[in-house]
């Protein structure tokens, strides 16, 4: 019996894989706890749609992250902070204040969780990467100076 997954199954499969399995299990089992659906033609071209249009989606996502990437790739993050006298700022700059520059500078939203950065306590030039998508990443700099 061939059936479609409707949620993850351990040692079976993943959602909207294409299974054969026993006429017991199925009927008695996946069917009835809503694990899979019975694989019929329509149900099969509807889940070969689904998959081309989340696959197309995934590929747009990564264009888009990859034009990202080049706008802001190598290019500079000003930051103003409150300093002392050595060079040493009141608190720290984190990736939340960088993400919130970049909106600033440039229009665009970067998630805080996708740049990596060291915890900055001084004026100066510091390096930082920003993972846009799992395989685009983009390096910029966050320049801090004191607030007047």
């Amino acid at each position: 019996m061939d059936v479609i997954l409707t949620q993850d199954v351990k040692s079976l499969g993943k959602k909207g894989d294409l299974v054969s399995v026993s006429e017991g299990y199925g009927r008695n089992y996946l069917i009835p706890k809503g694990l899979a659906t019975l694989a019929t033609k329509g149900a099969i071209s509807q889940i070969k749609e689904l998959k081309e249009a989340e696959q197309k989606a995934e590929e747009k996502a990564k264009e888009e992250a990859i034009e990202l990437a080049k706008k802001l790739d190598g290019n500079t993050i000003k930051l103003k902070a409150k300093a002392g006298e050595q060079g040493k700022i009141f608190g720290s700059i984190t990736a939340n204040d960088v993400s919130n520059a970049i909106k600033k500078q440039f229009g665009v939203e970067v998630d805080r969780k996708k740049i990596q950065l060291e915890t900055i306590k001084e004026l100066g030039t510091f390096p930082a990467k920003l993972r846009i998508y799992p395989e685009v990443s983009a390096e910029i700099k966050v320049f801090v100076e004191a607030e007047e």
